[in-house]
């Protein structure tokens, strides 16, 4: 499908479970260059039966993973169309799901994002475009991060596009090739002891700047191996279940400081991270706003140029680039770079399923 206008929805549902992300996007692209406009967005919260499931579903069995897909798959299709009809949308070319990730293990070969089952489509009688992560992991990728081949072209003016969300990830150019790594936990840790005080995250990072550095914490989240490996590498929920977590709860510590502890390891990693340490870096994701972990970034980055972009690109950048994937995909175009998986060719990643 070629065409220069194209009328598309991106959803995306981030590890840190703020809930669904839905974006209806006009993209048109002309002599290779492409536009968009982020038109309706919103964000639909989880129900707290749902909010609870997918919080443990990481430990569960083969047989509960599949029926939770199927779940999922009908309770995403609700969501969607309740947007469609919400918004009195028509003529979609494509409705683009990254779905949920639940496992994400690309060492072992295998990683799952539920509510990619083709009968999505037909539940919301769309052409759905979606699971874009699982053909990588089997041409040898990490499956992670996708968003690079928009940061690339739609975003190209920055020399850093970092999403601050469950996990913080950043893209950029080098040597001619666009290069993106997940860093660190963020949001999939500090909400989790936000939640133990009572909120559901903590405003603004209001709690995590009373809180006192713990030396010896810092110093053994930053000797963690993931940190001394070179990309390609990505992050999954195992990695704060198994690693972060147990670490952090070795220490007696108020929740207080195991949060500002937290808070200056993520903006160190960062730091760390960042090949050079000038230039302008945009920063999207739910993590821009908390103003004290964008206050540690710049400590240790000084002569950088933050930008926090307006709230339609803040907040649904994902959503935007995964519709524009999908859109790469219904062009048989490339939407995932081997420079920034490690997989063994640059593809067009997903999968297309009509409605019956």
């Amino acid at each position: 499908m070629s065409k220069k206008k194209y009328n598309s929805i991106g959803i995306m549902s981030g590890t840190s479970l703020d809930g669904i992300d839905l974006s209806h996007i006009a993209f048109t692209v002309e002599n290779n260059k492409w536009e968009f406009q982020i038109l309706e967005s919103e964000t639909v919260s989880y129900p707290l039966d749902w909010l609870n499931k997918l919080k443990i579903a990481v430990g569960f069995s083969a047989e509960e993973l599949q029926r939770l897909n199927q779940d999922y798959t009908q309770f995403l299709a609700i969501v969607i169309s309740g947007f469609i009809k919400k918004h009195a949308l028509k003529n979609l070319d494509a409705v683009c799901s990254h779905g949920h990730t639940i496992l994400h293990q690309p060492q072992n070969g295998f990683t799952l994002q539920i509510g990619n089952l083709p009968e999505l489509a037909t539940l919301i009688q769309q052409t759905v475009v979606c699971d874009f992560r699982v053909q990588d992991v089997q041409m040898g990728g990490q499956g992670a991060p996708l968003v690079p081949i928009g940061d690339q072209i739609l975003f190209s003016q920055y020399d850093y596009c970092m999403n601050l969300g469950g996990f913080s990830n950043v893209s950029f150019e080098q040597n001619s090739q666009r290069i993106a790594f997940d860093i660190s936990p963020v949001n999939t840790v500090l909400n989790f002891y936000a939640n133990q005080l009572g909120f559901d995250y903590d405003n603004k990072g209001i709690i995590s700047k009373t809180g006192k550095i713990n030396t010896i914490l810092l110093n053994q989240l930053n000797s963690l191996d993931f940190y001394t490996k070179t990309y390609p590498k990505s992050l999954g929920f195992e990695f704060v279940k198994e690693t972060i977590l147990p670490l952090i709860e070795t220490f007696l510590i108020p929740i207080e400081d195991k949060l500002g502890t937290f808070t200056e390891h993520i903006a160190y990693q960062i730091a760390l991270a960042l090949p050079r340490k000038k230039g302008s870096l945009l920063i999207t994701g739910g993590g821009a706003y908390n103003d004290f972990l964008i206050e540690r970034i710049q400590h240790y980055l000084p002569e950088m140029q933050i930008i926090i972009p307006e709230k339609k690109i803040l907040e649904y950048k994902e959503a935007l680039l995964f519709a524009f994937l999908g859109i790469l995909k219904l062009r048989n175009e490339v939407n995932v770079l081997s420079s920034v998986t490690g997989a063994k060719m640059n593809h067009s990643s997903g999968y297309i399923y009509l409605p019956k």
